[in-house]
């Protein structure tokens, strides 16, 4: 089953290009400016897999001096709709249709979100609801963070 669609073959080019991950990962913010809160950078992408960063930095901070819970969950939320956006063949559509998140441990550092699903299911006919989960880790790879996404897949009509 093919599963190539125009973000991974936008996402493969510019990967290639000296700051061309930076480059890509704005663009993404401003075709979803929510995003752009956060200033997320993606590292890696390829269907069932995702990784992204964003930098500690005041804008993001909470009353405490650590990451702001939204703001993790919407690096959550990059990582894993990106996954998904890769994964889905053309021949289905994807809408996340709920988030469940767990608070380990203080983020203090700068973070990395890493989505992971394998196998990936198989698409049928049949709309399904698919679980996606994303952990974000600190800079010493520990887990602050960590999100379920219920992704709700169906085909396209």
């Amino acid at each position: 089953m093919k599963r190539s669609n125009q973000a991974l073959k936008s996402w493969k080019r510019a990967s290639k290009l000296p700051l061309g991950a930076s480059a890509w990962s704005r663009l993404v913010s401003l075709r979803a400016p929510y995003f752009g809160s956060i200033a997320p950078r993606m590292v890696e992408l390829e269907p069932g897999r995702c990784i992204a960063e964003m930098r500690k930095r005041w804008r993001v901070t909470n009353h405490l001096g650590t990451v702001h819970a939204i703001a993790m969950c919407n690096l959550a939320e990059f990582a894993g709709g990106l996954m998904t956006e890769v994964s889905v063949p053309p021949t289905h559509r994807w809408i996340p249709r709920g988030m469940s998140v767990d608070y380990v441990h203080p983020a203090r550092t700068d973070l990395r979100a890493v989505c992971v699903c394998s196998p990936l299911p198989g698409f049928a006919d049949q709309p399904f609801e698919w679980p996606v989960t994303v952990d974000v880790q600190d800079t010493g790879s520990q887990t602050v963070f960590r999100a379920e996404i219920r992704m709700w897949i169906s085909t396209r009509p």
